[in-house]
This record gives C-alpha cells, sequence and structure tokens, in this order.
C-alpha cells in the first residue's frame, strides 16, 4: 500500500509514522526545506526562534509515536514540565501566576473574590466531565457520518455545548479578571472565547492531568526527533518540493504532481495541508460538483490571523516567566474588532513567549529570546500588511516596554515578524488563518472538514483544520482517527 503525505506539520508527521507502522510504504512531501510546518524553526544572530507551538500538553500523544516502534522517547527528544504555566498580567497590572498547584491558584483566586473559589472548584469539575467525553471519549473517533454525530448529541447538549466557553465560565465565576483567565483557551486553537463551544472548556481540564511542557531546545527539536525516527523507519523524506496537483481517475485518487512537473502514484494521499487550499488549489475546484459540499464549504468562518513578532536583546528579563498572556482593557469588543468587524485595534492583548526562562540554548549568553503572538483579523479583512506590519511591531514593543519590559526598544539586538501574508503564501492556509476554521459548535466532529474526504476516494486529511481540531493535542489526535479509517 502507497501511501503520499503533503506537509509536515504535527499532523502530517504523525500520520507518516503511524501509516508506517501500518506496514505502508510512507512518503512525506514538504515545500520548504525543512520540516514542521507552523511548527519550523527560524536562526538569526545565533538566537533560536520556535515558529509555532510552545505549549506542550497532552505529552503521552507524543511518545506514543516513538513507542509504536519499541523506541524509547528519551532518546530523541526532552519535555521538560514547567512549574508556572502562564503569567497572566491585567490592565491594572496586577498579576496572576497560573499553575498545577491547586492550594495556590487557590489562594490568589481567593485575593481577588473568595466567593469564586468554590464556583472555580465546580468548573474544573464540570470541564473534567467535558473532558471524560470530549477528549478522552471522542477525539479519535471518525466523525464521517451524521449517524455517529446524532448519537453524540444528547450527551453533547448535557454538557452545555451550545454555550460559549466564556458564557460556560462565567455561570460559574464572578470576576471578571478570572473569567477572562480561564476562559482564553480557545484563543489558543483559533476560537473566540465568547463563540466557541464550551466543549472547548475541556483545554482547561487537558492542561491540569498532564501539566504544561517544554521541549529542550525549543518546539523544533521534537520535529527534528520525528525526523530522525522516520529515516529510520523507513519513511522517505521529501524536501523542497510542493505538490502542485492532486491526479484524480474517476473519482479515485491515483496520486500527485510536483512543481517539477514529476508524479508519484499512491493508493491514499493525506493532506496536512489546509483542507479548503487543498480542494480549492491542489483539485482545481472539482468538488464544485457536489453542491451539499460547496455548501458547507461557502458557510465556514475561519480563525484570526496571527501577527507574530520574534526578537532577542541583550538585556535578559529575568522578571519575564516563561509564558506571559497580558489582556488589553477591552476583551469582548477587541475579539469582535478581530472575528467579526475585521479591523485593528490598538488595545491589543498579547501572549509572550519566553523560551531562555527554562532553556539558555535558545540565545546566545548574556542575551535573552522571544517571541510575542497578536491575535488580528485574518486575511478577508484585506489589511495590507506591507504598512500595517511596521505599525504593529512597534505598537506591541510600546506595549510590552509599558506592562513588562522597560527600555526594552533599546535592547533589541535581531528582529523579525510574521503576518497573516505568511501563513497566506507560505504554509498555505484560506485567509492566511492561523488555526484554519473556527472551533465553533457548528464546525465542530461531524461539521468540520472529514477526516476521510466526503468527496474522493483515497483522500484523507489530518491536521488543524479537519476533526478534531487545531492545537498540537488536536492535530496528533487527527492522525490517531486516520488509524480507524485506513
Amino acid at each position: 500500500m502507497n501511501s503520499i503525505v503533503i506537509g509536515s506539520g504535527f499532523g502530517g508527521i504523525a500520520a507518516a509514522i503511524r501509516l508506517r507502522a501500518k506496514g505502508h510504504k510512507v512518503t512525506l512531501i514538504e515545500k520548504h526545506p525543512d520540516l514542521g510546518g507552523r511548527a519550523r524553526v527560524f536562526k538569526k544572530d545565533g538566537f533560536t526562534f520556535d515558529g509555532g507551538p510552545t505549549v506542550i500538553t497532552a505529552p503521552y500523544l507524543i511518545n506514543e509515536l516513538f513507542e509504536l516502534f519499541k523506541k524509547n522517547p528519551g532518546d530523541y527528544i526532552k519535555l521538560s514540565p514547567l512549574k508556572i504555566w502562564y503569567q497572566f498580567i491585567f490592565e491594572d497590572k496586577s498579576k496572576f501566576n497560573y499553575s498545577g498547584d491547586e492550594t495556590e491558584m487557590k489562594n490568589q483566586i481567593a485575593l481577588l473574590d473568595d466567593q469564586d473559589v468554590k464556583g472555580y472548584e465546580k468548573l474544573v469539575n464540570f470541564t473534567k466531565k467535558i473532558f471524560d467525553k470530549g477528549f478522552t471519549e471522542l477525539s479519535d473517533i471518525p466523525f464521517n457520518k451524521p449517524l455517529i454525530m446524532m448519537k453524540q448529541l444528547p450527551a453533547l447538549l448535557k454538557l452545555k455545548s451550545y454555550k460559549s466557553v466564556y458564557s460556560l465560565v462565567s455561570s460559574f465565576i464572578k470576576n471578571e479578571k478570572l473569567r477572562r483567565m480561564l476562559s482564553m483557551h480557545p484563543l489558543l486553537v483559533g476560537g473566540n472565547p465568547f463563540t466557541t463551544t464550551s466543549i472547548y472548556g475541556l483545554i482547561l481540564y487537558l492542561e491540569k492531568k498532564w501539566g504544561i511542557h517544554y521541549s529542550m531546545g525549543g518546539t523544533g527539536n521534537i520535529i527534528k526527533g520525528f525526523e530522525k525516527l522516520m529515516n529510520e523507519i523507513g519513511v522517505e523524506i521529501i524536501k523542497n518540493s510542493e505538490v502542485t496537483k492532486i491526479i484524480l481517475n474517476n473519482g479515485k485518487i491515483t496520486g500527485v504532481q510536483l512543481n517539477d512537473q514529476t508524479s508519484i502514484n499512491a493508493n491514499n494521499v493525506i493532506c496536512n495541508a489546509d483542507p479548503p487550499a487543498v480542494y480549492e488549489k491542489l483539485l482545481n475546484n472539482e468538488s464544485n460538483k457536489s453542491f451539499l459540499f460547496q455548501w458547507k464549504k461557502r458557510r465556514m468562518e475561519y480563525s484570526m490571523g496571527l501577527f507574530v513578532y520574534y526578537f532577542g536583546t541583550k538585556k535578559i528579563y529575568e522578571n519575564v516567566e516563561h509564558h506571559t498572556i497580558k489582556f488589553g482593557n477591552k476583551y469582548k469588543e477587541h475579539l469582535n474588532d478581530i472575528f467579526d468587524q475585521k479591523k485593528l485595534n490598538s488595545d491589543i492583548s498579547y501572549y509572550l513567549h519566553r523560551p531562555t526562562a527554562t532553556d539558555k540554548s535558545m540565545a546566545p549568553e548574556g542575551n535573552d529570546c522571544f517571541y510575542v503572538l497578536v491575535p488580528v483579523p485574518n486575511n478577508q479583512s484585506k489589511i495590507d500588511w506591507s504598512v500595517e506590519g511596521e505599525k504593529m511591531k512597534n505598537l506591541v514593543i510600546d506595549k510590552m516596554e509599558k506592562d513588562l519590559m522597560p527600555n526594552l526598544r533599546n535592547n533589541i539586538v535581531s528582529d523579525f515578524y510574521l503576518s497573516p501574508d505568511y501563513f497566506e503564501k507560505e504554509l498555505n492556509t484560506k485567509y492566511g488563518s492561523g488555526f484554519s476554521i473556527q472551533p465553533k459548535f457548528t464546525q465542530s466532529a461531524y461539521f468540520r472538514f472529514h477526516n476521510k474526504s466526503e468527496i474522493y476516494d483515497g483522500l484523507y486529511f489530518v491536521g488543524a483544520g479537519t476533526h478534531p481540531g487545531a492545537g498540537v493535542p488536536g492535530v496528533l489526535s487527527s492522525a490517531k482517527v486516520l488509524d480507524k479509517i485506513i
């Protein structure tokens, strides 16, 4: 059985390894000179910058890919648990250290509102129920038939899946700071907390179950470990080659064509590429023949875009934690601007990653290494990033100087940024979205792009745009779904 995997993000790599374990002859094709997709690595001026995901949860999903071949994960990667998971900073400069230490969590909650301690306990218990259903039971189940979804609806409704994450959290928590903090998880997978189905409240419990980890040497070292494994087990890896066409014969996939016009035959093609880009570009809109599928594709709403500013400093900012989340003054209004109005707003929230808090190898000696991620509208906004990019960079530096890092501008020695244009052009995501389609209830499970194509025999999907969704645990789980349908 010949299988081709297009794209080498976490989902594509996991699919290649799982198919190889089934005895398939597997070819992994990547358009860039390096593997990783969103998890690529950038090196500049002695600094190492992880391109994308930095929060590693559910490490067993990574480990089991090595264990499929009786390998010891510790020989390939080193994951280090973090003590403080996130430091939240609010507009009044108050801080909250979010961690797995429940006593410390409750002490900090009591300082904000002692009545919310009980509410927090109830919220955690409720998210455990969501986790047991949504993650443990359903994250690796194929949702390719309506009947499967219908069977789950009563349980999902009982878990209040019709509510948003923010609404669910607010039913337990009264303090606005705590509401923001405990409902922010959808932003990690491309969703608006005010519209994302409360099923994604399971991320809160998922973090508590396994903790938050950092990959020593950066997330890119996980990709390196996987590449070493794939070379050992006989996955053929082709880099610097872009698939320009998926070849069809009477509705059946027979292979792919590359940008140098060569063709490779296959029984199955598994796309880690964004589903809408695959259907529109690689299949030349052949799917137009299906009216129902066209309607489904047209109604999809896409995640926000990301502005990511990478920078190294000659000063070490010891007071900055590994992960910092800074909320702007307005929250709901700002998210409405990003997701619905598709316009920029100067009252930004941001996520700051400082790997050197844990791992000094990411920067030259005596220097510090960072990236800051700002949710922005996707490219449906028609924002001209060649104009707005520098403005956003300067706004972000101003905010960080004021909030957290005095005299930052004068201490930056290396920097660059990526806008939604990078995601659209380099990663082939529709509208430059950071996480493919939004995780709304009407775009979850059966309502997402299916792992087994609704249109073509032999075409499959893994990654952010398919079930169960974005985020490292989600895309790794999408490859487990594949295990059940190929």
